[in-house]
């Protein structure tokens, strides 16, 4: 769903407007255009389904009992509450069931979530409803660490912090399944004792 480029430039002249700008000054000519330029990259994953990511899936035949991991996935969104952006980075993991998909279509359906007005706990959410909807696996964990522009930049001004939510499924709901992973996402190291003899996918 194509957002309404000539809207935005309108809205967006009536904002500059409303704070007191001179709308016809050379340094606000193209602000409009920009603006609208970049909401319709924002916001292109309205109207888009994540679980057309998830479609090719590849059969593995009985549960492996391997862990896929995929580590540190750069992500931006917007913040519903104040349309500021908040970026950080995303890790997926999943338990598979009796199939896998291509590493490179996890960070789609991150980006297809996250190019929409968000919140960082829904987004986890989100992500993990359609990794559990697309690919039926045994257990799943997605961790998001982010910073946010509605905390850095506007009232508490915490430009140092930043925000970690987890959502999980399945055999990862398990708290020491759950703190190897992040254990894994932290260090950099292999799997020992989760289900399985060992981890299929880490990295971007």
């Amino acid at each position: 769903m194509a957002v309404d480029r000539a809207r935005i430039e309108a809205a967006v002249l009536e904002l500059l407007a409303a704070i007191g700008e001179d709308v016809s000054r050379p340094g606000l000519e193209s602000t409009p255009r920009r603006v609208a330029e970049s909401y319709s990259e924002y916001f292109a994953g309205l109207g888009v389904d994540p679980l057309d990511h998830l479609r090719d899936t590849i059969p593995v035949g009985p549960a492996t009992g391997e862990l896929v991991l995929v580590r540190d996935l750069a992500f931006r969104s917007v913040c519903e509450h104040h349309l500021l952006p908040f970026v950080g980075r995303a890790h997926l993991a999943y338990l598979p069931g009796d199939r896998v998909v291509g590493l490179g279509r996890l960070p789609a359906v991150v980006d297809t979530l996250a190019a929409r007005p968000q919140v960082q706990e829904r987004l986890t959410e989100e992500i993990a409803e359609a990794l559990q909807a697309g690919l039926a696996p045994r257990g799943i964990l997605v961790v998001l660490d982010a910073v946010h522009g509605c905390v850095t930049t506007r009232g508490p001004r915490q430009a140092d912090s930043s925000t970690v939510t987890m959502a999980s499924r399945g055999e990862l709901s398990d708290p020491v399944h759950r703190a190897e992973i992040m254990a894994l996402i932290g260090s950099g190291l292999t799997c020992s004792g989760l289900p399985g003899s060992g981890l299929i996918g880490a990295g971007q």
